[in-house]
Parts: C-alpha cells; sequence; structure tokens
C-alpha cells in the first residue's frame, strides 16, 4: 500500500505556482499542489530479515499497513512525524537511506505499547521501534540511548561478578552517560534508604561499593557466559 501522507513529501518536491494556467485551466494556488516524481533504486531486499533478527521486529512481516499503530500512538498525537506504519513499510522495503532521515525521532517511542495492543495482525511494532532504533546504535548511525548504556553495564557486571551490585552498576553508567555521581535525588534516596540502618549494613553496603561481591565459585563461567552471548549476537545479526 502506498504512503500518501503530504507530510512525509520533502518540501523540496512541492511545487506551487501562484499564478499558472495549464490549457486554458487555471490551476494557480496551493490547492493543485504538484509533486515532483522520484524513483528509489537504493534498497536492500534482505533488511527486514535483519531487523527480523533483533529483539521485537520478528513479526514485521505481518504488517499489511493498516495504519491502526499510527492512529493510536502517543507519539503521532504530539508529533505527525513520528509514524509508526511509515517506518514499518520502509522496513519491508528494505529502503535504509528513507529511515536513516527520522533517526532523530524514532528512538523517541515511549513503550506506551498502544499500538501492539491494538494491531489486527500482531506485527507488535513497539518492538520494531525498539529493533530499528537498536540496528541505527550498532551501524553507527545514532550514538547509544542511556538505555543501551545501562543493559551493557548491567550485564559487564553479571558476566565479571555473577551478581548485580546496584551502586557500582549506577555509578558506572553515570559516567559512561556524562552525568554527575552526586545527585539530588539520588543523595536523597540514600538518606531514606540507609536510615535506620545498622552501622555494620552500611559499612558492609560501601564496601560492595568499592569491591563488588562476587558469586561464589563463579571462576570462568562468566566468560564462557560472555563468549555464548557473543556468538548468539553474532548468529542472529550474521
Amino acid at each position: 500500500m502506498a504512503i500518501h501522507e503530504k507530510s512525509l513529501i520533502e518540501p523540496e518536491r512541492l511545487l506551487q505556482y501562484d499564478d499558472l494556467v495549464v490549457d486554458g485551466v487555471d490551476v494557480s494556488g496551493h490547492w493543485n499542489t504538484m509533486i515532483t516524481p522520484r524513483t528509489l533504486r537504493d534498497y536492500d531486499e534482505d533488511f527486514e530479515k535483519t531487523i527480523q533478527s533483533y529483539g521485537g521486529g520478528e513479526y514485521v512481516h505481518r504488517c499489511w499497513q493498516c495504519g491502526s499503530c499510527t492512529n493510536s500512538c502517543t507519539m503521532y498525537a504530539q508529533n505527525t512525524q513520528f509514524n509508526p506504519r511509515y517506518w514499518i513499510y520502509l522496513t519491508r522495503l528494505g529502503l535504509k537511506e528513507e529511515l536513516i532521515k527520522d533517526k532523530d525521532i524514532i528512538w523517541q517511542c515511549v513503550s506506551c505499547n498502544k499500538c501492539t495492543n491494538i494491531c489486527p495482525k500482531d506485527v507488535r511494532p513497539e518492538g520494531v521501534m525498539k529493533a530499528l532504533a537498536h540496528w541505527m546504535e550498532d551501524e553507527g548511525i545514532t550514538e547509544k540511548s542511556p538505555s543501551t548504556h545501562f543493559d551493557e553495564e548491567f550485564a559487564d557486571q553479571i558476566f565479571k561478578t555473577g551478581r548485580i551490585e546496584d551502586s557500582h552498576v549506577l555509578m558506572h553508567f553515570f559516567k559512561k552517560t556524562g552525568q554527575p555521581l552526586m545527585q539530588g535525588w539520588l543523595v536523597e534516596f540514600g538518606k531514606r534508604m540507609t536510615k535506620g540502618l545498622p552501622i555494620a549494613q552500611m559499612l558492609r553496603m560501601g564496601l560492595n561499593m568499592l569491591f563488588p561481591p562476587k558469586t561464589k565459585s563463579w571462576g570462568r563461567t562468566g566468560e564462557v557466559l560472555q563468549q555464548y552471548v557473543r556468538e548468539q549476537k553474532e548468529a542472529a545479526h550474521g
């Protein structure tokens, strides 16, 4: 199904004439705006499969372009350039360059899942939006999002110690995203959390932050797990 939204047509392709007569018929004014044609030949036949290899994009092939996702979208109500139906359409055609034009807004999906709940073909458009965002990160088209940095830090500590030390993850997440280590909300949270705690418990928490504890007999398990995750990712995206 073709995409006809005027907002998706580049301004330079819209032709308007204040005074134009064709074959004796006055076609002046923007009511009869003309659009210059274009031909797209730069497409990737395997791009749909690439997006299907990302979590959330597995069912993009089911889309029949009914438009329910865009019609229900929270972000579309705020910005008509945010158009899940159009991006799924481009994905299925393999028009990567057209998708990249919207790289600054695709990641703005708020995961309200209205689109996924209303989709009659169970495409799970919210997942497709996330898959597209992760693809752009992997290709270096966009910078890594804060959530990606957090996921990587979380996984990295699992690989190293077999467990999670919250303060350690948070501290490294702040460093990677350029945030100050001491933030007002965090200080207040710390005060409330430690209120009434025994001194020994607070000391133990402080030591865990400096020296993250490791799961007993973890050994090479983390290295094996990390290698497995790497192989699975390469197999999926290879």
